[in-house]
């Protein structure tokens, strides 16, 4: 009896670790998937940009509208404290994000004003795609320079 007890309390000891884990997992996880949304939208509007796609209003309307919807999401919540690369696996975030946070928060609102309007901004032919792509890539630029990894 004494060893289920003991058991039990080691268990639940470490159930707030477990959480944290997952916690942590889930976040990165989250923020690649957001990362992917991001690249995807944004694949679509610099493929119509350099040619490589047929530009088409639509697709270019929504890809616009996807990364300003994208953008007013709460990233930077998603880096919870323990998920810097080199703590766990997966993550390509650099510890200068928590080292600087309202730079890192700004540099994310940055996006936000970057992305505001790209979906009307794209309309009306493929020329006008160019100058959103450039104001928007600045704006991951930015940020990937400071808090993320160089591959």
């Amino acid at each position: 009896m004494r060893l289920i007890s003991l058991t039990a309390m080691t268990a639940i000891a470490a159930f707030p670790l477990l959480a944290q884990a997952d916690a942590a997992e889930d976040a990165i996880e989250a923020r690649h998937g957001f990362m992917k949304m991001l690249a995807i939208n944004m694949g679509t509007l610099a493929g119509m940009a350099k040619g490589e796609i047929e530009y088409d209003e639509a697709a270019a309307s929504t890809a616009g509208a996807n990364l300003e919807a994208l953008s007013k999401y709460t990233v930077p919540a998603l880096f919870l404290d323990g998920t810097a690369n080199g703590e766990i696996d997966d993550s390509d975030a650099l510890p200068a994000i928590w080292e600087k946070p309202e730079d890192f928060g700004q540099k994310f609102a940055d996006l936000g004003e970057a992305a505001a309007g790209a979906g009307d901004a794209v309309m009306g032919g493929q020329e006008n795609i160019g100058p959103v792509v450039q104001k928007l890539g600045g704006a991951c630029k930015a940020c990937h320079d400071d808090y993320r990894k160089k591959d």
